[in-house]
């Protein structure tokens, strides 16, 4: 098999997949024009990947070929990793979980199927799973999963990764869209993850709902950069950097997810990621596709020609995540967000409704548009001074007293001593939040004054020395050695940044975390 003739069938496996099990047999009867064997390979591959296959079902030789599909699986060896069940399968890799006997640990092993060795020279394949390896290898961040390295044993090559616990954001979304504060605090850290990959300049280009991994402890990690590459100029020939370019014209990917231009073959940049990402956030917000459809080519017409229902964003969607959106989703990409780090300073203050000043915005505006904004900030600069003279014309009211009140801890609930304080108000003095320990156990309690009930907020284990953001909307804290942060209203934990100190103060006009120690 020639390095030209895999490229073809690892095409034709990305189109099939994305088409409905209906429409697979007609469309490779065709696209294989009469060749048994590419469509066997095909096939096999699908299978592989866990993919319904054909309308008529696995046939027997599929099955032989691709074993793990069928639910057998035998216990294998790739170095010191023994191999167990097959949690993941999809693209042109499985992954397993697997122990580590030297350390004494679990891990997940991505290995390229057993039908891709053995059939002569494979070298586009070999290049991109290296390439994935050493991609991985440059992005040490705690939203995405970490490479503990590359073995080979006998026919087997596998890449050794940390094994993430938890759900994809695929299935969480199985039951529904998410409520806008969880969402927004899962997006907030699949930006972070974004950024680190983009300042490194690499595109993931296949992000969605399946290969992001939510924790138990409600951490975010982007997974799976098997189709990722380094951002530049599409040479279609090996830069310097070791890892291959994609060629004009093939197009890999999820269509769902697909920004217009890689719909289209053509070259990508960073921005093909943010397209993805706000086809993932409408999703979170709203349970459905940004560009849904029947057929992949219905999904292909509604991304290169029409919009997302904006109707269907819950009402309660604040005004700067709907901004953020329409940047994001932008058809022409010179007008779309150039920077996922934009998008991450939105998502830190979403309610916000001011128009946002974004780096790239048109500066030139029409001369009428132009005297109307001259003439609207002076009636606000006299507007206000009327209020200044106003105020300073009153007489001050009278100091008061000190506050002083009780509140009754949750039964078996006592504060939780340390360094710092385990007691934070928020700074408009609607609530507070505490340290607490119950059973043993540390966690953050929220309560709202106007309320006798203290509330637990789950994912805040070990959380010590609380303290509240300027707008009271989001609550600082120390574990397991990290400063990590929680809506008030509870949701995902987002971690900040890791720290060995107690004791910190949330400044700024930006959000942003200042720790004094």
């Amino acid at each position: 098999m020639t390095p030209e003739r895999w490229q073809r069938i690892e095409e034709l496996f990305h189109a099939a997949r994305e088409r409905a099990a209906a429409e697979r047999a007609s469309f490779l009867a065709e696209a294989c024009e009469g060749d048994a064997s590419v469509l066997s390979e095909v096939e096999a591959l699908l299978a592989h990947s866990g993919e319904s296959l054909l309308d008529g079902g696995v046939t027997p030789a599929v099955a032989a070929a691709a074993p793990h599909a069928a639910g057998r699986h035998e216990e294998r060896t790739l170095g010191p990793y023994v191999l167990g069940p097959l949690i993941g399968a999809g693209g042109m890799s499985e992954v397993y979980r697997a122990r580590d006997t030297r350390l004494g640990r679990d891990v997940a092993v991505k290995i390229l199927p057993e039908a891709a060795w053995g059939h002569g020279p494979d070298d586009t394949r070999r290049a991109r799973f290296e390439r994935e390896a050493r991609i991985l290898a440059q992005l040490a961040h705690p939203n995405i999963a970490a490479v503990y390295g590359v073995e080979e044993a006998d026919d087997l090559r596998g890449i050794v990764l940390e094994l993430v616990e938890g759900t994809t954001l695929q299935g969480r979304l199985g039951s529904g869209p998410l409520p806008a504060e969880e969402a927004i605090a899962i997006a907030h850290q699949v930006a972070d993850a974004l950024e680190a990959a983009h300042q490194k300049g690499i595109v993931h280009r296949d992000l969605k709902p399946a290969n992001i991994q939510i924790t138990p402890q409600g951490t975010v990690k982007v997974l799976d950069f098997g189709l990722a590459r380094m951002d530049g100029p599409d040479v279609g020939a090996e830069n310097g950097s070791g890892v291959l370019s994609t060629r004009e014209g093939v197009v890999l990917g999820t269509v769902a997810y697909m920004s217009p231009e890689q719909a289209r073959g053509l070259a990508v940049d960073k921005r093909t990621d943010i397209w993805a990402f706000g086809c993932v956030l409408f999703e979170m917000l709203t349970g459905a596709r940004a560009f849904p459809g029947d057929t992949s080519a219905d999904v292909i017409a509604a991304i290169t020609r029409g919009e997302p229902d904006w109707t269907r964003l819950p009402a309660a969607t604040p005004p700067g995540v709907r901004r953020l959106l329409r940047r994001c989703l932008a058809r022409d990409r010179e007008h779309r967000l150039r920077d996922i780090a934009d998008a991450r300073l939105e998502l830190d203050d979403p309610a916000d409704d001011a128009p946002r000043a974004w780096p790239d915005a048109p500066s030139a505006a029409p001369a009428r548009t132009r005297i109307r904004a001259w003439a609207a900030a002076a009636l606000s600069v006299v507007a206000v001074a009327a209020v200044l003279w106003a105020v300073a014309a009153r007489p001050l009211p009278e100091p008061t007293g000190p506050l002083r009140l009780a509140i009754e801890l949750p039964p078996g609930v006592s504060i939780a001593l340390g360094r710092g304080s385990s007691v934070a108000v928020s700074p408009d003095g609607e609530r507070i939040a505490f340290a607490g320990v119950a059973d043993g156990r540390t966690r953050l309690y929220v309560r709202a004054l106007s309320s006798a009930e203290s509330v637990p907020l789950s994912g805040t284990d070990g959380a010590m020395n609380p303290f509240f953001s300027p707008d009271g909307r989001w609550l600082g804290f120390w574990a397991d050695d990290q400063v990590k942060r929680v809506s008030v209203g509870g949701g995902a934990i987002l971690p900040v940044a890791p720290a060995s100190y107690h004791g910190a103060t949330w400044g700024g006009i930006v959000p942003n975390l200042t720790p004094h120690g």
